[in-house]
């Protein structure tokens, strides 16, 4: 019955907050219908000044139905909107006319999530476990000389080690390639010599996102799990003769973690935005290289897909970082 009763006080927290993140998606929807339509002129129009001489006028009213443009109420196009985005229906972009903002956002969403997803993971994992190594052996030599030489290499822009890496380890020693995802000479598919390129193409600008951010996490994790070691649970457990493994992570970084974890659920939120600089430097095809794209282009349903996919993905992190909340700490609930 107790256990019965713990499994439904944790659905109700994690329904409630569903509903909060529902209302948030829905507001932020209606922000991404409102804001191109109070910008000065339409994508219809940016399409038909590009096509200057070579289009019919008959053709703007075309381009702007096609674009999501009409001279309907604003409530009819609000409905008609929101109906396309529930069908999963973002439009159709500018900059890569005739392909629709899905398709195009799509083929960008592999590499954010390869390069940016698999960095942020790393990162957290690898900072997190050093944070508490180095609190458990609080002025060992873990202790003593990562977080100063972590923390020094993470003052400096991400942008600049990227740089830094990118002219020594790829311009003057060869020793990766110096842009885009994979070589041109191969055609992508499941093969060792394509998955091998992929991964030698990332190396360079997962290792500055990973280095740049190593130091924040560790230095967070070893902090808190610094108070938690004061506590006096962790005293009684220490005193009940419990393995000193069990004690530390069981007991301690169990409790420690849950600042990390909602900056986790920030970072892993805000993956799909991409390491905007860095694949600009690296030319990586990520979804911020695309919104620099879209944005130079003036691409507005492109504009607009990004920023829902990104709002989004930021709203879904959150929940699960609610739900691991509600495991990590009954109090939550």
């Amino acid at each position: 019955m107790k256990r019965w009763l713990r499994v439904s006080a944790v659905l109700k927290f994690v329904f409630r907050r569903l509903g909060f993140y529902l209302v948030a998606a829905w507001a932020s929807i209606t922000l991404a219908f409102l804001i191109p339509r109070l910008m000065p002129g339409d994508p219809g129009s940016a399409m038909f000044a590009r096509f200057k001489g070579q289009l019919k006028p008959e053709a703007m009213n075309a381009l702007r139905q096609a674009f999501g443009f009409s001279d309907a109420p604003l409530h009819e196009q609000y409905l008609s909107y929101l109906g396309h985005v529930l069908r999963g229906d973002l439009g159709i972009s500018i900059s890569h006319f005739p392909a629709s903002v899905n398709s195009v956002i799509g083929s960008a969403l592999l590499w954010t999530l390869l390069l940016a997803g698999v960095s942020v993971v790393l990162s957290f994992a690898i900072g997190t476990g050093l944070g508490v190594l180095s609190a458990w052996k609080r002025g060992g030599t873990l202790d003593r000389y990562a977080p100063p030489a972590l923390i020094f290499l993470g003052a400096f822009p991400y942008f600049w080690l990227a740089m830094l890496a990118l002219f020594l380890l790829g311009f003057e020693l060869g020793w990766f390639p110096l842009s885009h995802a994979y070589s041109d000479r191969l055609t992508p598919g499941f093969s060792w010599a394509f998955i091998g390129s992929v991964l030698k193409h990332a190396f360079l600008p997962a290792l500055t996102i990973v280095v740049a951010t190593l130091g924040g996490w560790m230095l967070s994790m070893r902090n808190t799990m610094i108070a938690v070691l004061g506590e006096d649970y962790i005293t009684l457990a220490q005193a009940k003769g419990l393995r000193s493994r069990r004690v530390m992570w069981t007991y301690a970084a169990r409790n420690a973690l849950l600042p990390n974890v909602t900056g986790f659920g920030m970072a892993l939120g805000f993956v799909l935005s991409g390491s905007l600089l860095t694949e600009i430097i690296f030319s990586y095809p990520g979804q911020g290289y695309l919104l620099i794209q879209a944005v130079r282009s003036l691409d507005y349903p492109l504009i607009q897909g990004l920023f829902l996919t990104i709002t989004l993905a930021v709203l879904g992190a959150n929940w699960l970082v609610d739900i691991a909340y509600a495991w990590l700490d009954p109090r939550t609930r």
